[in-house]
């Protein structure tokens, strides 16, 4: 599978992110993983508690109209309960500064992620800026405004 590609210019803020650097699992991967540089080596995140992981690198995209976006490893949380806290985060094309991912541990023990240990998943995708324009009505469809469970499908 051919992927696009898009220069990505990374600032490691540590010798130890550089060493360990974020990366593509498979050729065919859709996200750079993202891993934990943390001091001490672990982090233990308590039941329904969230932390701040660093992840030692700071990046600039070079491709208009692109933006980051961080997402939670399937494994990760599906298997031991550490998902991205706030759902997605978004990294946006501006900014500069240290990637530090919030992780949430939805299980009900305490999770311990070690240094170096793959958190998160970035994925550059295009962002389309809306042009707000104020109308009295919208456009009519069949759903109209129903909402959760009106589309007609279960």
């Amino acid at each position: 599978m051919s992927v696009p590609s898009s220069v990505l210019r990374i600032k490691f803020l540590r010798e130890s992110s550089r060493a360990n650097p974020p990366s593509v699992a498979t050729p065919g991967s859709a996200g750079l993983d993202l891993r934990a540089d943390i001091e001490p080596e672990t982090l233990t995140i308590a039941p329904g508690q969230r932390a701040a992981v660093p992840t030692g690198i700071a990046i600039e995209i070079e491709t208009p109209g692109l933006a980051g976006f961080v997402y939670s490893r399937s494994g990760l949380g599906a298997k031991h309960g550490l998902t991205v806290a706030q759902g997605v985060g978004v990294i946006d094309p501006d900014y500069r500064g240290e990637i530090i991912v919030w992780l949430l541990n939805t299980s009900g023990e305490p999770k311990t992620i070690s240094r170096h240990e793959r958190i998160a998943q970035l994925i550059l995708a295009p962002v389309v800026r809306p042009i707000l324009t104020p109308v009295e009505e919208l456009g009519d469809t069949r759903r109209g405004s129903g909402g959760f469970g009106h589309s007609g499908t279960v």
